[in-house]
């Protein structure tokens, strides 16, 4: 597996403003990285605050399954509203803090998405989601992904979910920073005032 890069790695620099590939690409603009994302399409990347990039592993069958399983339902109670539009995991967002992430699944008010031009549009839209889902794979951690939903929520997230569907449990983080825990996929989950008459059983996720 081939990566490119956004610039030519044997490129002779002047010894004063040598820098190490590593360091390079954390100090990519954000249209750079833009471009090295469209340039590996194939990959899946984020982008931390300060610039750090991580790779993010393809998904497996059972991941991609139960992924679907909830975009479908989310988008369906979406398009009958009217009060927002859908986003699956290939979509980047900036967020306030300036980094880029890409959650399973997303959510962002009509409102808020009609606040940005058509070129942020069409790139990664500099926004927090207002509703967010992570589901833990086999390579998530689950501490990992805890601070990644509290910098969701830091960021101006209103609600986010992260699903363990190995363990069963569902985390559910709200604007006001509490957490609450549901210890069994025989309960449902509500979009409570974020997604007004939104529910999903989690029982669809095993």
């Amino acid at each position: 597996m081939s990566i490119i890069l956004p610039f030519d790695a044997d490129q002779e620099l002047e010894p004063s403003t040598h820098m190490g590939m590593a360091e390079r690409l954390q100090r990519m603009t954000e249209a750079e990285f833009f471009a090295f994302c469209q340039a590996n399409s194939q990959l899946k990347f984020e982008r931390l605050a300060d610039g750090t990039i991580s790779y993010m592993a393809l998904t497996g069958g059972d991941t991609g399954r139960r992924n679907t399983k909830l975009i479908s339902r989310l988008d369906r109670w979406a398009e009958d509203t009217g009060l927002g539009l859908v986003f699956d995991s290939s979509t980047g967002f900036r967020l306030p803090s300036g980094a880029v992430r890409s959650p399973d699944a997303a959510w962002v008010s009509t409102a808020a998405w009609q606040t940005l031009s058509e070129s942020q549009r069409s790139k990664f839209p500099p926004l927090c989601p207002e509703f967010v889902v992570e589901l833990l794979s086999a390579s998530d951690s689950v501490e990992e992904m805890a601070l990644k939903m509290q910098e969701y929520i830091a960021n101006g997230c209103r609600l986010a979910w992260l699903l363990d569907p190995k363990a069963e449990t569902a985390r559910v983080y709200r604007a006001d920073n509490s957490v609450s825990i549901a210890k069994s996929f025989e309960e449902t989950l509500s979009g409570e005032d974020v997604l007004p008459g939104f529910s999903f059983a989690l029982s669809l996720l095993r």
